[in-house]
């Protein structure tokens, strides 16, 4: 008979550690986010965004012509830093 053993908290370190490999491959593909992939990433509507964050000086974002470009990186930055600040008030 044969029997196997799995430390179940190695199996669960080395998957979060692969999903977070996947995460930062996916977000590496793009360069800029226009506000369709902001609001995609977010969850969140432009009427809400605009209302929560937009306007934010610090919020990275550049106008080309009509459209509303966020540079990728520095924009999930951005949005991880606001979170955090929403929790502590």
């Amino acid at each position: 008979m044969l029997q196997v053993q799995i430390d179940e908290s190695a199996v669960r370190e080395a998957i979060k550690k692969r999903i977070e490999e996947v995460i930062q491959q996916a977000d590496a593909d793009l360069v800029f986010w226009d506000a369709k992939e902001l609001m995609r990433r977010t969850c969140m509507s432009w009427n809400f965004i605009q209302q929560q964050f937009f306007f934010d000086p610090r919020f990275p974002k550049v106008k080309v012509g009509n459209k509303w470009y966020f540079p990728a990186r520095e924009a999930r930055e951005f949005l991880e830093k606001w979170l955090r600040e929403q929790k502590t008030g």
